[in-house]
Formats: C-alpha cells, sequence, structure tokens
C-alpha cells in the first residue's frame, strides 16, 4: 500500500497538476491539505472519474484537508478531538481496508506566526503561536489513543514542524519561527516519544532533505528548503514500513505547490 501526504494548496488553483501527479505517481492513498474549498465545491467527481474515494473536511478559502483512496475506507472522522469549537478544518481519518487495515490521519497543522509572547516568555493566549501548542497539545491525547487501539495506524500530513536543523538549509533563519522555536519541536518529540517512529528519519539520514520551498527568491532553485511534512507510524504501522522517500522533483514541475509529496510503501 502505497500512501502519499501532499499539501497542494489548492485544489482549485492546482487541479490540473495534482491530476496529472495522481496519473503519474499512482498512489493507493493521498492524504490532501490545505484543499481550500467547502466540501460542496470539491471537484469529487473529477477525482471519482480517476479511479478514488474522496472523503473531505473543507473549509472556505483556508485549510482544508481531504483523503482520495483506491482502497474502501471505513469509519471516517473528521476534526481533531478536544475542542468542538475549533472551527479550523485540519483533520480527516479514516481505516484503509486493505490486507490489513491501517487507520490513516491526514492532518494540516498550524502554522503559528506569527509569534507573540508574554514577558514571561509564554505564548499570548487566543494569538496563533498559542493555538499552535495548544492543537499539539490535542494532538498527543489523539496519539495516546491511537496507540492504546494497537492497530496499525499513521499520522501524516503538513506539520509545519522542522525538527532538527538538518532539516533547513538555513536552520539559523528559522531558529525563532514557530516551525523552529524549541516549544515547537519539544511538543513534536513528545508525540513522537511516546512511540512513534518518524517514517523518513527511519529510513534515511543527513541533511539537505527538504519537502518545502517558498515561492519567493529562487528558493526551490537554490535548494533554500525546510522539510516539515512528515510521517508519525505506530509500532505496529512501522512493523510494515518498507519504504520512505521524498518525491522533489513534483516542485519544478508547471505551476507546482511550494510543497511536494512525501510517500510511505506499507506491506499492508
Amino acid at each position: 500500500m502505497k500512501i502519499a501526504t501532499f499539501n497542494i494548496n489548492g485544489v482549485k488553483a492546482r487541479i490540473g497538476a495534482l491530476s496529472d501527479w495522481l496519473a503519474a505517481s499512482k498512489p493507493d492513498v493521498a492524504l490532501l491539505q490545505e484543499i481550500k474549498s467547502i466540501d460542496e465545491n470539491f471537484p469529487r467527481e473529477h477525482f471519482e472519474d480517476m479511479g478514488y474515494i474522496v472523503e473531505t473536511h473543507g473549509q472556505k478559502g483556508f485549510n482544508g484537508v481531504a483523503i482520495l483512496s483506491k482502497i474502501p475506507l471505513e469509519d471516517v472522522t473528521r476534526g481533531l478531538p478536544g475542542d468542538e469549537d475549533d472551527p479550523q478544518a485540519r483533520w480527516i481519518e479514516a481505516t484503509v481496508m486493505g490486507d490489513t487495515p491501517v487507520r490513516v490521519c491526514g492532518l494540516y497543522l498550524p502554522n503559528g506566526n506569527p509569534v507573540t509572547l508574554n514577558d514571561d516568555g509564554s505564548p499570548v493566549e487566543g494569538g496563533k503561536y498559542a493555538y499552535k501548542l495548544n492543537w499539539m497539545e490535542r494532538l498527543y491525547q489523539r496519539a495516546q489513543h491511537l496507540l492504546n487501539d494497537e492497530m496499525p495506524a499513521l499520522m501524516a500530513g503538513d506539520y509545519n514542524i522542522i525538527p532538527q536543523p538538518e532539516d533547513a538549509k538555513r536552520p539559523e533563519a528559522w531558529r525563532e519561527d514557530a516551525l523552529h522555536r524549541l516549544p515547537s519541536r519539544a511538543a513534536f518529540r513528545r508525540i513522537q516519544n511516546l512511540g512513534f517512529t518518524e517514517a523518513f528519519r527511519a529510513t534515511t539520514l543527513g541533511e539537505g532533505h527538504y519537502s518545502f520551498w517558498d515561492y519567493q527568491a529562487g528558493a526551490w532553485e537554490r535548494n533554500d528548503g525546510i522539510r516539515i511534512d512528515h510521517f508519525l507510524l505506530t509500532p505496529q504501522c512501522a512493523d510494515l514500513l518498507s519504504g520512505c522517500w521524498i518525491e522533489s522533483e513534483v516542485r519544478g514541475r508547471e505551476k507546482p505547490s511550494d510543497h511536494v509529496p512525501v510517500w510511505v510503501d506499507l506491506a499492508a
């Protein structure tokens, strides 16, 4: 089972590029972020005609996540538990009914910028950075439940987290950014330390591996990137892992997203 996560940066703006990628790369399951469309306006029939089951959790003009699957899905749920009043569409999950069922959770973690702090260094309540860290606390709680279920499961998507300095071409430029501040990285590591495997680093070491390049200042041409799109696997899912890679060449195609797909291959 080949599963890809891909922040597409607008399904309407990139429907051609997304369709070409699906046709060429043929993921069994694609977890999409930043669809920027309400559910009713998502081009469902277009992707169904390509052979995909389509599930969305959309929001007008912002955010939004989706699952496209060639394999039947069961028990689809929307919204990260822990705050019923949260209006932002950032979480969708379902069980992919392959030979071995796998619970897949697609996420678009808050960016968190600008970072606004109190005099004591704590995040200002109601600010974007406080929302990011609070969302990560909810993610921690959901991660615990996934582990307790003891079935193969993964949480994948745009985490907006640069885990280590080697995951940025210029880590010093990101030191005080919400993506790389110590509290952000610590929250990510706290989730991972519950017992999750970060799939890419389980298979690939070293610097120079990125999944995002800004549109500005020739970042792609200079390979001035960051790695912020990740797969976290439960132990049962990690046992099925046979590969993980970044499809970086997609960034050089016509009208690309600023992100590229990241893949896992599971023996499921």
